[in-house]
């Protein structure tokens, strides 16, 4: 009898364990989360696996974007995406391309609420919060750092650093450098999201880095033939990709 429950209890931590990998991205290592608290996962079910790659700069990056479910397969793979966080916010849901919107802009680095905050189109200066702040996402510490434990935002330099490293004659050296990047598409400050069937030829990842009331994102463009990675001042209220670095 003693062996019998012995065995089902074993059974039963065993599936446990497989429900908590499953959970937690396949990695059996504890019950914590490797999130901030309160963190929002999209996909309950699917959350972003921790999982790291070391680039030829040296440095360790996360090998998929935040809230994606596996590494790009094709420049337009659908698990690959991720979420879109508005610069500067926590993952408090908003970051979910399904998630609702309002007008109202917070007055606090936490609006306590989901939605995506929208501003119209064309103001260069759109924040989702009134007043700015741009000391949000600072360092692996930085208020509002949706990253794992460890992980923080990368600044304009790291991801200048990664593209002088590329091939230059690659059409497509994002997606085939050990990075991955996918054709992910983003949201406007409306709110619309533009899919990557409707913009195929644009990435964009959010930095750390800021500029006056705006924040720098890293974009890759394509004509066809070649590639052009650049950063470019955007506002705040925009919805871009997040891929974490290692600290």
């Amino acid at each position: 009898m003693k062996k019998n429950f012995l065995i089902a209890l074993l059974l039963n931590l065993a599936s446990m364990g497989q429900l908590h990998a499953q959970l937690f991205g396949g990695q059996l290592k504890s019950s914590t989360s490797p999130y901030p608290g309160g963190t929002v996962h999209c996909d309950p079910q699917s959350r972003t696996a921790v999982v790291t790659i070391t680039t030829l700069t040296g440095r360790i990056w996360m090998d998929r974007n935040l809230g994606a479910q596996q590494v790009a397969t094709n420049r337009q793979d659908p698990l690959s995406y991720g979420d879109l966080y508005q610069w500067g916010r926590g993952a408090d849901g908003h970051q979910c391309r399904n998630s609702s919107t309002q007008t109202i802009q917070s007055t606090s680095d936490q609006p306590g609420h989901g939605n995506f905050i929208t501003r119209s189109t064309g103001s260069s200066t759109s924040d989702w919060r009134n007043p700015h702040n741009g000391t949000l996402w600072q360092g692996v510490n930085g208020v509002n750092n949706p990253c794992p434990l460890g992980f923080r935002i990368p600044t304009e330099a790291e991801f200048n650093l990664e593209k002088g490293l590329w091939n230059q004659n690659d059409p497509f050296a994002g997606f085939n450098s050990v990075l991955k990047i996918p054709f992910m598409g983003f949201r406007e400050t409306d709110g619309v999201i533009l899919l990557p069937s409707q913009l195929p030829q644009f990435q964009a990842f959010w930095t750390s880095t800021i500029s006056n009331n705006q924040s720098k994102a890293f974009q890759i463009r394509y004509d066809g033939f070649n590639g052009d990675a650049y950063v470019e001042v955007h506002a705040r209220a925009h919805g871009y990709s997040v891929r974490c670095i290692k600290n």
